[in-house]
């Protein structure tokens, strides 16, 4: 795992783990509990799956929990996809009503018409 870039992770930044992956805040979050959910290797296929069912899980509990209403997971996959850590990675991002003007249609506004 030498070339994994997350090796040297402040312990206050990291919220769960596993063998597969690691949940860390994110740096610049978009809201509040904004996380990333960071494969160990750089398996597309297995991994990253767990990635997403794991950050699901965080985002429906988050839910349970009355922390948010809703939540966006999602992937940027290259640098014209807003990309910039090079290593494959799912954001679960909280929504809460009222935190944009208009949230319908999710993700479909970050290009604007």
């Amino acid at each position: 795992m030498e070339d994994w870039i997350f090796c040297n992770l402040e312990p206050s930044r990291i919220e769960d783990r596993n063998e597969f992956f690691v949940a860390i805040k994110d740096l610049y979050p978009v809201t509040e509990g904004h996380l990333l959910f960071v494969p160990k290797k750089k398996l597309w296929r297995e991994d990253i799956t767990i990635c997403f069912e794991y950050a699901y899980k965080w985002g429906i509990e988050g839910i349970m929990d009355y922390k948010w209403t809703a939540f966006n997971i999602g992937i940027n996959n290259g640098v014209e996809a807003g990309q910039s850590v090079m290593w494959p990675h799912v954001h679960m991002i909280p929504r809460r009503k009222g935190d944009t003007p208009n949230p319908r249609g999710g993700v479909r506004h970050v290009i604007p018409c």
